[in-house]
């Protein structure tokens, strides 16, 4: 009986209560590093870059123009050799005078067949048939001539013009050689702001939108930052690059420090740098149920309690890992001994002095 009743009394006795654990608590460095400052190759080009070509096949009879020249819009910088086009349209023209003629007698003739049949001379059968003869004739006259027509545009074809102000950037045939339709012949650029092409990595490109400001620094002048604003971004990767390609224009008055082909960098800062938020790897812990996700432990100094906090990162570096979304810069975040923690757990914050945080 005795053995029961202190069995009894122990089982009654309640546990000492968990002393508070001390966790060391920093908040979230909201400097920004290099990490959110992206460099990319990338070669300074024409807005309007354009490869001319005939529209008709033939003879490239006379190159009037070299790689560099300035053109001006409707300047003739190739021919062709016209007189095979020129013999189509003249073979063209003769049939079409035939042709006229034709309709000429067909008229005639329906006349004088309408006038026969007025007087019930002919049978209106052959009225009919006059009349479908004079259609006919009509017709090919129209047909002959819209030939005609095309074979004089053609014609017109065997000059190349330049389709504005600009230079020429390379040419890719010589006088002589027989080019096809669409075969490229020159490589015009065009007047205007020059504009800078590089190309987004996938990890990246989402960081980066269109009007968003960018520094240009040319290879061959080093230190020197020129500012461009982004004009575009593709909208798919390249299928062997997987990069998506991107132009910045340059701003004026600053268009006349570069040249076309010039290779240069671009520095771009991340949409999200300025309020980024940057903690040492060892504040980071995995979710509990979602291990692609990361989550951190937050101290309140009032309640002397932690609370689980779900947050977005970005890629890893040496020492430290950025916080996209989830935290405040005031946020107490416990740096060390976060594995061994509980939801609601009671704590005493402490910085690395060993100083318990105050409540503000």
């Amino acid at each position: 009986m005795l053995l029961a009743s202190l069995l009894a009394g122990c089982g009654a006795a309640s546990a000492p209560p968990e002393p508070p654990k001390p966790v060391l608590v920093a908040r979230a460095d909201r400097a920004v590093d290099a990490s959110s400052i992206y460099a990319f190759a990338g070669e300074i080009r024409a807005r309007e870059e354009t490869a001319l070509s005939f529209r008709v096949p033939g003879k490239l009879a006379r190159r009037l123009v070299d790689t560099g020249d300035r053109v001006r819009a409707g300047d003739v910088l190739a021919e062709l050799d016209p007189r095979d086009l020129g013999l189509q349209a003249d073979s063209l023209q003769a049939q079409l005078s035939a042709a006229e003629a034709q309709l000429v007698r067909a008229r005639a003739d329906h006349a004088r067949t309408a006038g026969l049949a007025r007087d019930q001379l002919v049978s209106r059968a052959a009225l009919d048939q006059q009349k479908a003869a004079l259609q006919a004739a009509i017709g090919q006259v129209n047909a002959i001539r819209a030939q005609r027509d095309a074979a004089r545009n053609q014609a017109a074809y065997s000059q190349l013009r330049a389709p504005g102000e600009g230079a020429i950037a390379a040419r890719a045939a010589e006088a002589g050689q027989v080019v096809a339709a669409g075969q490229t012949i020159f490589f015009f650029v065009g007047d205007g702001e020059p504009e800078v092409a590089f190309a987004l990595p996938e990890s990246t490109v989402r960081a980066f939108k269109v009007g968003q400001m960018v520094m240009v620094e040319p290879w061959m002048a080093e230190g020197m930052r020129l500012p461009a604003r982004i004009r575009e971004i593709a909208p798919a990767a390249d299928p062997v690059t997987r990069t998506y390609a991107a132009r910045a224009l340059i701003e004026p008055p600053h268009t006349q420090a570069v040249s076309l082909g010039q290779s240069a960098r671009v520095y771009i800062k991340s949409e999200a740098s300025a309020a980024l938020l940057k903690l040492p790897l060892a504040a980071i812990q995995r979710a509990p149920n979602d291990g692609d996700s990361a989550v951190v432990w937050v101290a309140d100094p009032k309640t002397g309690r932690v609370r689980r906090v779900p947050v977005r990162i970005g890629d890893f570096g040496p020492d430290s890992v950025p916080v996209l979304a989830g935290l405040a810069a005031e946020d107490w975040v416990v740096v060390a001994g976060g594995h061994l923690l509980h939801d609601g757990q009671q704590v005493v914050a402490v910085d690395r002095s060993n100083r318990p945080i105050k409540p503000n």
